[in-house]
């Protein structure tokens, strides 16, 4: 009975301090403009009929995710950067939610499609083009949205069915699973237990699919004599590793522990690195990756 209904919540955004609202919209503005374009390029390079690969139509897939998640976010970001109303409708912060959740989950699983990939090509390559024909490569894109499409409406339900009786400002700079149950005045614990069963679904099933594929491709390379070669194929690889690396780690840290201790500059800083981090993913995959420089 004492509970409030909510029609919006409030973004606390990334700083108070009203002389860094400028420049954190510059800085942001710049970043979200080279994630765009360098996002786009890399689809456009892609295409290329020299580089007509399984590994690049997971690119382009990759690309497009990393537009879409970055567009969620950052344009009503920006906005609050320059507005005194930085409120957010409880409809658009549900869709919010379910939107980046959904290109989260779906890139975790493309990300692993792209280490089986890697596997075939170097563990089976006389076999590659057979294992790795279209049907499969479309097979493994849409068994991705779905599964990031089911993680993503069970958790926003999940999320959306908690009542929200507290202040509604969320320390946040978008719609997220930890600022949003920190808002709830029921006991949470049982939600919490069920966000980490998603984060284990989610990221470290998928990122031990990586490590196995992985493990079989260092022994791969283990077995060829030629120092060229070895270095060739853990080039094509290190670029994989390093986006792994980064996204799984910082979505980890987050959801991992939803309500820990940490401090919310912590977790915002974490949420950057995959809301903004697709700046850099055109600059990994172009600059470590010898075909793709030579036809951009």
């Amino acid at each position: 009975g004492n509970h409030t209904l909510l029609t919006k919540f409030v973004l606390s955004g990334l700083s108070s301090h009203p002389e860094l609202q400028h420049l954190l919209f510059s800085t942001f503005c710049l970043i979200y403009t080279i994630t765009v374009i360098g996002n786009l390029l890399i689809f456009m390079v892609t295409v290329h009929p020299t580089l007509c690969m399984p590994m690049y139509f997971f690119l382009q897939v990759l690309s497009f995710l990393d537009i879409s998640t970055a567009s969620i976010i950052v344009p009503k970001m920006l906005i609050n950067f320059l507005s005194e109303d930085r409120s957010i409708s409880y409809m658009g912060c549900a869709t919010q939610l379910y939107c980046v959740i959904f290109l989260g989950a779906t890139e975790c699983y493309i990300l692993a499609a792209m280490a089986y990939d890697r596997y075939v090509a170097i563990c089976n390559p006389l076999r590659y083009a057979i294992i790795m024909n279209s049907r499969v490569c479309l097979s493994l894109v849409l068994l991705s949205c779905c599964s990031g499409n089911v993680v993503s409406v069970v958790q926003t339900a999940w999320v959306f069915t908690l009542p929200f009786c507290g202040p509604r400002k969320i320390n946040y700079f978008f719609c997220d699973i930890p600022p949003l149950i920190m808002l709830s005045c029921t006991d949470t614990s049982l939600y919490e237990k069920q966000i980490i069963m998603a984060t284990v679904l989610v990221i470290f099933t998928p990122f031990c699919l990586i490590l196995v594929s992985y493990a079989c491709i260092i022994s791969s390379i283990l077995k060829i004599s030629s120092a060229e070669g070895r270095h060739k194929i853990f080039s094509t690889c290190s670029s994989h590793l390093t986006v792994v690396t980064l996204y799984y780690a910082s979505g980890t840290l987050i959801y991992l522990r939803p309500k820990s201790s940490n401090s919310q500059d912590t977790k915002k800083f974490l949420a950057l690195i995959y809301t903004t981090f697709p700046t850099l993913n055109p600059l990994i995959y172009s600059l470590r990756n010898k075909d793709v420089k030579g036809v951009l």
